[in-house]
């Protein structure tokens, strides 16, 4: 799992746990009639928002970044200094040959092999990296989504609770259990809303971000490539898109290269 998020969410569940024991009983703040408003309300406003296909997207993506490590700009630009110098030495044909496992990388290899022109290698691969913004942009909403139904159905529970311990002020009795669920269900809305949904959008959204500039190296690269650009030229043109901290220099992807 992805370190920052786990020690994220556990942090996060720790203090708030703490805090709960530190004032009183746990067991004050489980209610399953507001748990039903808010977790029900929420999926059930969710799918009525989106397709059932793009919400499940969105959470197997969740389940994806949460557990699959990032990608290392630094590699993407070892290996399209490892293809230049295959197309220098060999020729642009025989990148056709070349085994990855990026579709997207695939894609532009073939490109090259065909011998297509810079615009043509431009327009296409542009093509495909904004396709893959717009199918990220909806996971994303999902969760955005989820982040602002969420505490409105907390609302609409306090406003369930509120009618109902109104309507039993006869009876005593009766006036605590409905203001816990008219007070809890803002809680649980809150809670979802702020150490989950929105978190889980914006981590996605730094995913994509960094597979974009990810997939802008591949592009530009296959376009120096075309140009007949030198592997020297080719690793200060890509290396712009990674943060000089985190930037390698050439001789240090020498075991990249040699793969």
């Amino acid at each position: 799992m992805d370190i920052a998020s786990f020690i994220g969410i556990i942090s996060g569940l720790s203090l708030i746990i703490s805090a709960i024991f530190l004032g009183g009983n746990i067991y004050n703040f489980i209610n399953v009639p507001g748990l039903m408003i808010v977790f029900g309300g929420t999926l059930a406003t969710t799918l009525i928002t989106f397709q059932f296909r793009d919400v499940f997207a969105a959470f197997n993506a969740a389940y994806f970044v949460f557990s699959k490590d990032k990608e290392d700009p630094n590699d993407a630009v070892a290996t399209m200094i490892r293809l230049s110098r295959i197309s220098r030495s060999q020729g642009l044909l025989n990148l056709a040959k070349f085994k990855t496992k990026s579709l997207f990388l695939k894609k532009a290899c073939g490109l090259l092999a065909d011998g297509s022109s810079e615009e043509v290698i431009r327009a296409a691969l542009t093509t495909e990296i904004q396709s893959l913004q717009m199918r990220h942009f909806i996971v994303q909403d999902v969760f955005r989504k989820m982040g602002i139904y969420a505490p409105a159905f907390g609302m609409l529970g306090t406003l369930i609770g509120l009618v109902q311990m109104l309507s039993k002020l006869q009876d005593p009795a009766n006036i605590g259990p409905a203001m816990a669920t008219a007070l809890l269900t803002t809680f649980y809305g809150s809670l979802l809303s702020t150490l989950f949904f929105l978190p889980i959008a914006g981590k996605l959204r730094s995913r994509t971000v960094q597979e974009i500039i990810h997939l802008e190296i591949i592009r530009e690269g296959a376009i120096s490539i075309i140009n007949d650009n030198n592997p020297v030229i080719i690793y200060e043109k890509l290396s712009s898109f990674i943060s000089s901290r985190r930037r390698k220099p050439m001789n240090q992807m020498g075991k990249k290269l040699k793969q």
